[in-house]
């Protein structure tokens, strides 16, 4: 990985409401990587933050759905 692709990546956390993003990775155990892929959430994955305010959880917008996501799962994801 080049050090430009590496200052791309960003936790989902940080990513304010209303942007495109596209997976990454996901920095965690096997049993959470299981569940956000159940729910379509796999690495090369784009989707849309639709509500991601400094408190409370993470909503984005994916194949006409919306997930939430609490903070904790949130900063374990990377995009860019």
């Amino acid at each position: 990985m080049t050090a430009n692709t590496q200052q791309e990546l960003r936790k989902l956390s940080k990513v304010t409401s209303g942007q495109q993003v596209e997976l990454v990775r996901v920095e965690s155990g096997q049993a959470m990587q299981s569940r956000l892929a159940a729910m379509g959430l796999v690495p090369g994955t784009c989707f849309k933050v639709i509500r991601n305010d400094s408190r409370g959880p993470c909503v984005i917008g994916l194949k006409g759905t919306r997930l939430v996501l609490g903070r904790g799962m949130a900063e374990r994801i990377e995009v860019r």
